[in-house]
């Protein structure tokens, strides 16, 4: 597909996956950095994302929302990248990157906010327990190098960019099982060069507000 490619972002965001999953992919891309506040309920931007939040990817005139469509999105449309398992070999991959997206998401959101459902509510929300989550998760990356076979997929962007950044911001408990998975993800070339961006961004906006 030779569509350009136009990745809404902003670098302090959890955009950070997709643009990860983008350089893994290889293909060109455009980067349009939106703003936190005003610039992300535009009717412009809303036109693209209607939640008015980042990230998003317009992909000629296919527009995808929500990082791990994106991901899943991007592995299809770009099969020569080889991020994703022929498709009688998709059991693990689908289930553990909307497993990320759903239950862990939710499970580590509730949590945060001091919400503690009683067993009642766990039935109701699906998801069961914080601890069964994690307890979950655990065994899907314990002694293993990628989450969804033998080669690394557009799962693990997005499981491992979930990792990362729960432990780093506590929203996930730190476990020697995602530490050794993410420090092995960690040595992907692409993924170091979006770090790298990241921490460029980061230091602009400290030296822009002193």
């Amino acid at each position: 597909m030779q569509e350009p490619l136009v990745f809404y972002t902003n670098p302090l965001s959890r955009s950070s996956i997709v643009h990860w999953m983008l350089e893994e992919v290889g293909a060109p891309y455009s980067m349009e950095i939106i703003e936190f506040g005003d610039a992300m309920k535009s009717p412009e931007y809303l036109a693209i994302n209607p939640m008015g939040k980042v990230p998003a990817l317009r992909h000629g005139d296919v527009v995808v929302t929500e990082a791990a469509a994106i991901c899943a999105y991007l592995a299809d449309a770009f099969p020569e990248a080889g991020l994703a398992p022929p498709p009688a070999e998709r059991g693990d991959y689908y289930r553990w990157l909307f497993f990320s997206a759903g239950p862990v998401e939710m499970a580590a959101s509730l949590k945060n906010t001091g919400f503690q459902p009683t067993p009642e509510q766990q039935v109701a929300l699906g998801y069961g327990c914080y601890e069964h989550v994690i307890e979950a998760l655990v065994s899907a990356v314990k002694g293993k190098r990628y989450i969804a076979g033998d080669n690394f997929s557009a799962a693990d962007v997005y499981v491992g960019s979930h990792l990362r950044w729960g432990m780093q911001f506590g929203s996930l408990e730190k476990r020697p099982e995602f530490e050794a998975y993410c420090e092995g993800l960690a040595q992907r070339p692409a993924q170091q060069k979006v770090m790298a961006f990241i921490q460029q961004a980061m230091a602009e906006k400290e030296s822009g507000a002193n």
